[in-house]
């Protein structure tokens, strides 16, 4: 028998090994992986126990870094478009409250002077005229245009100028909807609120 040429000090290969190796080592490097070793082998990353250590690939790295921030970027974007979708209307209905109560206490406050302005006077149609400047400070006063508002005077007993008659004064105010110039048919509500005083006996 010839003698066998095979180094002595190689390490014994199982039938098949070199046909798996090669299927193995074409499956690796479609996959972008390292090759696998032969049974045996000591792999090239292996530590000093001879385990294999597990390296990242930069690539993999790469991408989920800029996985990252892109994640961040859109989160940025989603927060701040939530945040101008929902404080928006909020803060538009706070601003519209606000005009309302004020619009309340301009109606409160024009009916009152209206309405002792009214009794001040000697004659009726003095005192309209009177009563109608006194509604047109007081609103402009909180910022209302005198336009939007309606005065109305009742008397009891129907003289309105005798002694102990009782005047009421009612004025009501249309609130306009803030920055909305070009609705001018649009109001925000109503506003409304009278006022009495009794006409003395000395004036």
């Amino acid at each position: 028998m010839p003698p066998s040429s095979r180094d002595p000090s190689a390490p014994d290969k199982p039938p098949g090994t070199a046909t798996s190796f090669r299927v193995r080592t074409r499956l690796t490097e479609a996959l972008c992986r390292e090759p696998a070793p032969y049974a045996g082998q000591r792999p090239k990353n292996a530590n000093a126990s001879g385990l294999e250590v597990k390296q990242s690939r930069p690539g993999l790295e790469h991408l989920r870094r800029h996985s990252n921030e892109h994640e961040q970027g859109s989160a940025v974007v989603e927060f701040t478009f939530l945040a101008l979708l929902l404080m928006v209307p909020l803060v538009y209905f706070v601003i519209t409250v606000g005009q309302v109560q004020g619009g309340s206490f301009a109606v409160v406050g024009a009916a009152d002077q209206a309405a002792k302005v009214y009794v001040a006077q000697s004659d009726p149609v003095t005192a309209q005229a009177a009563a109608e400047r006194a509604v047109s400070l007081a609103l402009s006063d909180f910022g209302h245009e005198p336009a939007r508002a309606n005065m109305t005077t009742s008397c009891e007993p129907a003289d309105c100028t005798a002694a102990g008659s009782a005047v009421t004064v009612t004025v009501s105010l249309r609130v306009p909807l803030p920055f909305l110039p070009f609705a001018e048919g649009l109001s925000a509500t109503d506003v409304q609120a009278s006022a009495t005083q009794l006409v003395g006996r000395y004036r």
